[in-house]
């Protein structure tokens, strides 16, 4: 796949970029690598100044950043600005939150005295260059969530980003270089697929962390585990929405049209099947079809757009060779469904309803603007359904049932139970999934942990 910005309202090719050569890799993996000595010894507050000064600059660029990230990718330039702001946030939160975070942990004085030592603590120390294979589709922010956590804690960062947001990456490494941080600290490296393997084989490389698909997260981990080197994975999600009898229906359709459609449905935590009590179905299904329908599907920079196209022409094939194949099985259109006309790789809102265990679209993911609508006659049905698949990312259920609540939280396969809410990601919070949704956590003091050395310091009587 070339590293080029390809337009996917239009298709027209906007700039191409040239691989780096091995030699310009090897310039970058030993800057890492000399950075990291000196970048790890740093204190709290001076990475702390850095990384703010870096969400100020990215503030005052938000307009421009936005404009590029829905020219490169598709979503809609309303949609790029929120998660230009979320970042920021996130920079911030990290900036505040990390020190505290980290900070020595003391056992207790019996575990202490009883290992024979007058003292023990627990310290967080950096890893090193951490490698970070990242997807387009929110192409800011998996970066930056990412990156805040690592930078924080005294890591270095390596960027391979998805070969069509190459604009997007540039960016990243020269907001961090504009806000002072060290050469080095943070490195695009404009890559393809190909080369990841010897870059995260290069000993100056201590982790790696990838958000993607399987196939990609299959080969890193296998890399990773070969090398013995630490990996996180978040990869597909095919989330289940439940709406039992005592939900808000007017609420939990209006949010499932949300949850569905923000950002063409290109989105591992949006929620992509709805399990709905038959006691609500009707209801629940008229509501949420007519959101559906009512979304405005176009240019992704006008400011009236709901659902920009789809990033690519292949990701519109595929979505299209799952609802046919449906189609074809026996379910039902109750809306879009049809490619439209004209240029640029749009596809319309769609739910299909009557969905059975053999179709291909209940058990892969639907990466796109497509819902399947499911009626469950009770709590424990709509669990199996939910937990019928492979994946295990987060969870969206509805109900005002406290006993509900607990069965849900107890039995559902997933990093995550939003109850009467969407799913969305928050610094504060762990984030990551189980299953084939992948391992490992980001976000919080979790998400900083996980590329830290934690050490046990002992000390003699």
């Amino acid at each position: 796949m070339p590293i080029a910005t390809v337009n996917p309202a239009n298709g027209e090719t906007l700039k191409t970029y040239e691989a780096l050569g091995e030699e310009e890799i090897e310039r970058r993996l030993a800057t890492a690598d000399r950075t990291f000595r000196t970048y790890r010894t740093t204190s709290f507050a001076e990475r702390a100044r850095l990384l703010r000064g870096a969400a100020d600059l990215l503030d005052e660029d938000a307009e421009d950043v936005a404009r590029v990230m829905t020219t490169e990718m598709g979503k809609p330039v309303k949609q790029a600005r929120a998660e230009v702001a979320k970042c920021a946030k996130a920079m911030r939160w990290y900036a505040e939150h990390a020190e505290v975070l980290l900070t020595d942990v003391e056992p207790s004085d019996a575990d202490v005295k009883d290992s024979g030592a007058s003292r023990v603590l627990v310290r967080y120390r950096p890893l090193g260059p951490v490698l970070a294979v990242m997807p387009w589709n929110f192409p800011l922010w998996q970066v930056i969530r990412f990156a805040a956590p690592a930078l924080m804690a005294g890591n270095v960062g390596l960027l391979k980003h998805a070969s069509n947001v190459p604009q997007t990456a540039l960016y990243l490494e020269d907001l961090f270089r504009r806000a002072g941080f060290p050469e080095g600290c943070f490195q695009t490296l404009l890559i393809g697929s190909g080369a990841v393997e010897g870059v995260l084989r290069d000993p100056r490389v201590r982790a790696a962390t990838l958000t993607g698909s399987e196939p990609a997260g299959r080969s890193v981990a296998s890399v990773g585990g070969d090398e013995i080197k630490k990996t996180v994975l978040e990869l597909g999600g095919s989330d289940p929405y439940i709406v039992m009898p005592s939900a808000d229906v007017d609420r939990a359709a209006k949010t499932a049209v949300t949850a569905r459609a923000q950002n063409a449905g290109q989105s591992c935590i949006a929620a992509k099947r709805f399990i709905v009590h038959a006691d609500v179905y009707d209801a629940f299904a008229e509501r949420f079809v007519e959101g559906m329908r009512a979304l405005k599907v176009g240019d992704p920079l006008d400011e009236d757009t709901d659902v920009g196209p789809l990033s690519s022409e292949q990701g519109r094939e595929d979505l299209e060779g799952l609802v046919d194949e449906a189609v074809e099985s026996g379910a039902t259109v109750l809306c879009g469904a049809e490619r439209p006309d004209g240029p640029g790789w749009f596809y319309p809102p769609t739910v299909l309803a009557d969905i059975t265990p053999e179709m291909r679209v209940h058990r892969e993911e639907t990466f796109g603007p497509v819902a399947t609508l499911y009626r469950v006659a009770d709590l424990d049905e709509a669990i199996a359904i939910a937990n019928d698949t492979p994946f295990g990312l987060s969870s969206n259920v509805w109900t005002q049932d406290a006993a509900e609540v607990d069965r849900f939280v107890r039995d559902l396969d997933a990093g995550g139970v939003f109850v009467n809410g969407m799913t969305a990601s928050h610094p504060a919070f762990p984030f990551g999934g189980v299953k084939r949704s992948g391992y490992g956590r980001e976000l919080s003091g979790h998400g900083i942990r996980e590329f830290c050395n934690i050490t046990t310091v002992w000390h003699g009587a």
